[in-house]
């Protein structure tokens, strides 16, 4: 590469989002929807003005998507490759406010490379890329009106109308990220206390602009509101829940608390990670001394500490992405640091930095392209160790959930159930009910016998299938079957496994069972929103 200029990292950056897009179009094309992706479809299928675990933006996208490009992994994909292409432009954009277009190159290479990022948030149908969209949106109006002062030598108006129209975008990118996930509180969080915290900044605590913003943006928030109003604030207890102590009596886990430390470096890779956490450090050292780092530390420090802190006592799981958009804003000081170790040649640090920057594209590059052609092929099952894609030994290769069970429908089709309109379909697992429905494309009601069924309780009303027959799927859930579905039905047939290949091989076997005329147990099942709803009440609350 020539020498590194402002104009020349420009282009870089320019045609790095380019083709990195274009390279995401295909992974979002041929590779089948992961559990979460699946459990998401139907909600793009029923537009709401809000859901159950998640606020409606990503999902309305993905109803708009599926409707210009088709019900296709593309079609419901394209909105998170695009948003993403977004995303690393606003990147650079304020990159290049708080420090130098150079340093934003770096930042956009390091967030492409980055495992979390350059596919799960990038590709996956989720409501993580909306919400790192508007996040950055976000930042770069708020950033280019709180800086406006240093950047000129004239006197600013403060109550001038483009200053307002200024806090009107904020407003509205602000509303827009609420409408994509909860997580935008830490941003608010975080500028209010970057202009707490600055002598320069504190005059905005008494102007009007602020708060025009966050009015405007909780008028753009009303559907979230209204659906949880009209549902027992369900989608916030919910949430909030997962904060809550996971026992019965208040415990310390550190092994929770230290997973999710190991998981987040792992999503990041362990050598940007550790990186990163250097100019976390520096920036909260730096935070009275430089209005570029004290933002970074206060709009970071919130998804990062409270994600992790509130491990050591509830279970959060594999969830080691909700940190992400604290992640997100050290991309920008890991840029500049990455410019200042590049652009002299003669420092200790360049040699060093060149052949970490030349490892972590190889790394990801290589990794990228061999876990999807796995995914897509199942090549390593024949040719390479099975204990590399295998749980510890387990049974099934974990990415085989990365593909589509088209088995499914094919056993359908075969048996004639696809025709049944007195035919639905379901599990007792949320995750396993949305790769059944994407099998079949929406085109059965589905039930998730279980007392968890998440949003898949508030898009399909069971009353309306009473007397009908179902398929009910398992994968080796035969313990559930008594006792979750069996009290719903006349009775229950265990029939010949659906095998659920990729090109050709045998993957993953799910138990079939035929279950007759659909009715209300005659055992009270509280505990099921199933049995709620057939009663004529809502699947939660009271």
């Amino acid at each position: 590469m020539k020498q590194l200029t402002d104009s020349r990292a420009y282009n870089y950056s320019v045609l790095l989002i380019i083709i990195t897009f274009f390279l995401r179009l295909y992974v979002a094309a041929f590779t089948g929807l992961g559990i979460g992706e699946s459990y998401y479809f139907r909600g793009a299928m029923h537009l709401d003005l809000s859901y159950f675990d998640q606020p409606p933006l990503f999902f309305w996208l993905g109803g708009l998507s599926i409707k210009l490009f088709g019900l296709t992994t593309l079609g419901l994909r394209f909105p998170s490759v695009l948003l993403f292409a977004g995303t690393t432009w606003f990147l650079f954009l304020v990159t290049r406010m708080l420090f130098n277009s150079r340093a934003g190159f770096w930042a956009v290479v390091l967030i492409n490379l980055s495992a979390v990022f350059t596919i799960p948030i990038a590709v996956w149908f989720q409501p993580d890329a909306p919400l790192m969209f508007f996040w950055m949106v976000s930042t770069y109006f708020i950033l280019r009106l709180l800086l406006l002062q240093q950047n000129t030598t004239e006197t600013v108006n403060w109550h001038s109308s483009k200053i307002y129209l200024q806090w009107l975008l904020i407003g509205i990118s602000m509303g827009l990220a609420i409408l994509s996930k909860y997580h935008v509180i830490f941003l608010f969080f975080g500028v209010f206390l970057f202009i707490s915290t600055n002598k320069s900044q504190r005059h905005w605590l008494t102007h009007p602009g602020p708060y025009l913003a966050v009015l405007v943006s909780l008028i753009l928030a009303f559907p979230v509101i209204w659906w949880n109003y009209e549902n027992n604030w369900v989608s916030f207890v919910f949430q909030g829940s997962r904060a809550a102590a996971s026992d019965s009596k208040f415990h310390l886990h550190f092994d929770w608390f230290f997973r999710s430390i190991l998981g987040q470096a792992i999503w990041l890779l362990p050598w940007i990670w550790i990186p990163m956490l250097v100019q976390f450090v520096k920036s909260f050292k730096l935070r009275n001394q430089s209005q570029s780092y004290s933002f970074i530390f206060w709009v970071s420090v919130f998804p990062l500490v409270f994600f992790t802190m509130v491990t050591l006592w509830s279970d959060l799981q594999y969830h080691f992405h909700w940190q992400a958009p604290g992640y997100m804003m050290l991309f920008i000081p890991l840029g500049y640091a990455v410019d200042n170790s590049l652009s002299n040649i003669t420092s200790s640090d360049y040699r060093l930095t060149k052949r970490w920057m030349n490892f972590t594209i190889w790394f990801s590059v290589i990794t990228i392209t061999v876990v999807t052609l796995h995914m897509v092929t199942g090549f390593w099952q024949a040719y390479g160790p099975k204990w590399v894609v295998q749980r510890g030994g387990g049974t099934y290769d974990p990415t085989v959930q990365g593909i589509d069970y088209d088995d499914i429908k094919t056993r359908f089709e075969k048996e004639g159930w696809m025709q049944n309109p007195h035919m639905f379909t379901g599990s007792t697992r949320w995750w396993l009910t949305g790769k059944v429905d994407w099998a079949l494309k929406g085109q059965k009601p589905i039930i998730v016998f279980d007392e968890d069924p998440r949003n898949l309780a508030f898009l399909v009303d069971p009353k309306t299938l009473i007397g009908d027959d179902a398929i009910i799927f398992g994968q080796e859930h035969q313990a559930s079957i008594p006792l979750n579905v069996v009290p719903f039905f006349d009775s229950v047939k265990q029939l010949p496994d659906v095998i659920v290949h990729r090109k050709g091989v045998d993957e993953l076997h799910l138990q079939v069972y035929y279950c007759k005329n659909f009715h209300i147990s005659k055992q009270p099942l509280e505990r099921f929103p199933v049995y709620r709803q057939l009663t004529g009440r809502p699947p939660f609350g009271k």
